[in-house]
């Protein structure tokens, strides 16, 4: 029996490897050989034991680029070889959000590599449906960056249309950085990003964000009208996620505009409510993404309207996934995305 090597964070900062067989996919399965697994702040939030709702031991891995090893019974549409990139969500398809085709905020959620075992392995069965094709032109570093840019694509499209509006995003790390990209992909006329990072804030303007400003030097008001004019913003997307960050939010919109709050927030949130009343700002929040998400995540790719190599922080071999931690650990301002490199280790 062949078998593969496989992840597992036994407790928060320790890591083992196991061999075991490698699955066989069953009927409306497919067999994917993982190339590239990318590592996430939730992924963080596991290795250091600070994530509410994953318990030990636990295969991590939902950012991922593969190809098709083989294909179970009745799998229509695929050949072995094709490159894919897999959705993460395991969705009960019964309660109300996924009969409205919401299934992104399903009842019973789960999400690999944390409620259930991820896809850091050699190889990953998994249901046909949740694939999704990559171009063949992509790299396996581009595919595995296709989740976190959909996620940044579900939280654009909370806003509806933004073709022509002015927007502001709060936060350049990794996520901002790519909501910042898919709204002005996506059509927005001019996008502002703000950081205390000068580091992350150069990466923007690489990205070709329009306004990169640090609101450790520049009050975050000033610059706001400076950028964007005395109109400000159309909506400001929050994606930083903490009181700071909220605050100036809600104090510097416009009157009537719109926030929408795409990180997610450490602990308990202390926010002016008083003043979104008073200015009637409609705040909303975002929940992961759909497959449509990733379609229109894909095709901004394709069309060269998204640029993820700036993004591209470092690469760690398989069996250095620890070492890949502790890095971050080490370098938080500068490690943007890292990426694991699973064809680092023979089957």
């Amino acid at each position: 029996m062949k078998e593969m090597l496989q992840q597992v964070m036994t407790a928060p900062g320790e890591i083992v490897f196991r061999k075991v067989p490698v699955p066989e996919p069953g009927p409306g399965q497919v067999l994917v050989k993982i190339h590239r697994i990318g590592i996430c702040g939730s992924d963080i939030h596991v290795y250091h034991g600070k994530h509410p709702f994953t318990a030990y031991p636990v295969t991590q891995g939902h950012e991922v680029s593969g190809e098709i090893a083989a294909l179970g019974e009745g799998v229509a549409g695929y050949a072995v070889g094709d490159p894919v990139t897999i959705q993460p969500q395991v969705f009960c398809g019964k309660c109300y959000p996924c009969r409205h085709g919401k299934y992104n905020l399903c009842e019973e959620l789960k999400v690999m590599g944390f409620q259930t075992t991820g896809m850091a392995s050699q190889y990953f069965a998994v249901d046909a449906a949740k694939l999704m094709p990559l171009p063949p032109q992509m790299s396996w570093d581009e595919g595995a960056m296709i989740e976190p840019l959909a996620v940044a694509v579900h939280g654009v499209r909370q806003a509806g249309d933004v073709t022509g509006q002015q927007i502001c995003v709060i936060g350049a790390g990794p996520i901002g950085n790519l909501v910042a990209q898919a709204a002005k992909g996506m059509g927005a006329a001019r996008v502002m990003i703000t950081d205390i990072s000068d580091y992350r804030l150069q990466i923007a303007r690489e990205c070709g964000v329009d306004f990169c400003v640090n609101t450790k030097a520049e009050d975050f008001g000033e610059a706001f009208v400076r950028c964007m004019g005395p109109d400000k913003a159309d909506m400001i997307y929050d994606c930083a996620g903490n009181n700071t960050s909220m605050g100036q939010a809600i104090a510097h919109a416009r009157k009537g505009s719109l926030i929408i709050l795409v990180a997610v927030f450490a602990g308990m949130a202390t926010v002016d409510l008083a003043v979104a009343n008073d200015h009637e700002l409609d705040i909303r929040s975002t929940m992961m993404y759909r497959q449509e998400d990733y379609a229109e995540a894909i095709r901004l790719v394709e069309e060269g309207k998204i640029s993820l190599q700036p993004l591209m922080s470092k690469h760690f071999a398989f069996r250095d996934y620890l070492e890949a931690y502790r890095y971050i650990d080490a370098n938080r301002e500068t490690s943007m995305k890292i990426l694991v490199d699973v064809d680092s280790e023979e089957a």
